[in-house]
């Protein structure tokens, strides 16, 4: 397996622990961009994904924005199987993250695949971001007729749950939930990296933030209605803990719905650390692809053996990989010594507190 960002170095890249400086355009590699989602814009609700339903909280960020944040290869309208919506980990957007991977590897499969662009490179409120994931949920739902599959890595496995949560009736849209190193209890090594100024989204995946507090509140991680696969790797830096199941901050809480699987389960000398699992692992694949073709979540021993034996996922160029590897990496310490850095953890919206305001 390769191993080409040393454990230490990832970490702080991730983590962010440098100066901000000036914004930077968004950078853009894609040779073949995704087809815009080009619905014109209406002050009503038609296709139902503005405004709150009972109970619900209204979405604060404007349509127009949420609209450009979604994507798609493919039209959702005429997808025959269930639409795969894919959320970059922070620090990423959906291309350098997804584009020479699980994009090309799942339209291989025929599936229609859409992304979520999270603001300010998944670094801004994860709050902010959760509205961007509600707003996709619906439009997609809605247009394809039928519930939609995630796949998410890192915050971005984590962040769908914030949209389950505290906006219900997604619940019944989404199908799946399937999450690459999932940030879903925050991380130990946030901690040091925010005790002075960090980016928002820093601030929040700390494992003792007040956002993971009402994240995981009472509890209740996962919803009957929604399959969970949670796939993580024991060698993770950056999620950290996850070295074993008992202290492991990517698991979930659940019944018969929930997967909680360490790739070195399925593959004993599987050597994937963080940044592996989201863009290039054979064994992360294998599992997220299991859960997407069958009822239910993953089950590991449907993957076969030979995925052991792969060095990357069906989708990675074997050619250009080292290239496509090396430049996500440094998209990644771009993004990091870029990020608007604050002085504490956003508050809470008014939704998310025990009380309300």
């Amino acid at each position: 397996m390769f191993r080409t960002v040393g454990l230490l170095g990832l970490a702080m890249f991730l983590l962010g622990c440098t100066e901000s400086g000036d914004d930077s355009p968004d950078r853009n590699n894609t040779p073949n961009p995704p087809q815009q989602n080009t619905a014109a814009e209406t002050p009503s609700d038609t296709a139902g994904t503005q405004s709150g339903r009972a109970g619900e909280p209204t979405l604060s960020v404007p349509r127009s924005r949420l609209q450009q944040s979604l994507a798609c290869h493919g039209n959702p309208s005429g997808a025959s199987e269930p639409v795969v919506l894919l959320v970059p980990g922070s620090t990423l957007t959906p291309e350098a993250n997804f584009q020479w991977n699980y994009i090309p590897a799942l339209l291989d499969l025929g599936r229609t695949v859409c992304t979520v662009e999270l603001p300010e490179k998944a670094m801004g409120d994860i709050q902010v971001a959760a509205e961007h994931l509600v707003f996709a949920i619906r439009d997609l739902s809605a247009r394809s007729g039928q519930p939609i599959q995630i796949v998410g890595y890192s915050q971005g496995g984590m962040v769908p749950r914030w949209a389950l949560r505290f906006w219900p009736s997604t619940r019944a849209q989404v199908s799946d939930l399937i999450s690459l190193a999932g940030s879903h209890k925050g991380t130990v090594t946030a901690i040091p990296s925010c005790l002075d100024r960090c980016a928002p989204a820093f601030w929040q995946q700390r494992q003792d933030s007040a956002f993971m507090a009402a994240l995981n509140r009472d509890g209740q991680e996962t919803w009957p209605e929604v399959h969970y696969t949670s796939a993580y790797t024991r060698y993770d830096e950056v999620v950290f803990p996850n070295f074993a199941a008992e202290v492991a901050n990517s698991r979930l809480a659940g019944g018969d719905n929930v997967a909680n699987i360490e790739l070195q389960s399925v593959c004993p000398l599987n050597s994937a650390e963080h940044l592996a699992i989201g863009t290039y692992d054979p064994v992360g694949w294998a599992l997220a692809k299991d859960a997407l073709m069958n009822e239910g979540p993953a089950d590991p021993s449907r993957v076969s053996l030979e995925t052991c034996l792969q060095l990357t996922m069906p989708g990675v160029d074997q050619s250009t990989f080292l290239q496509d590897f090396t430049e996500t990496v440094a998209f990644i310490g771009e993004t990091s010594g870029n990020a608007e850095q604050v002085d504490e953890e956003p508050p809470l919206a008014c939704y998310a507190t025990e009380n309300g305001c």
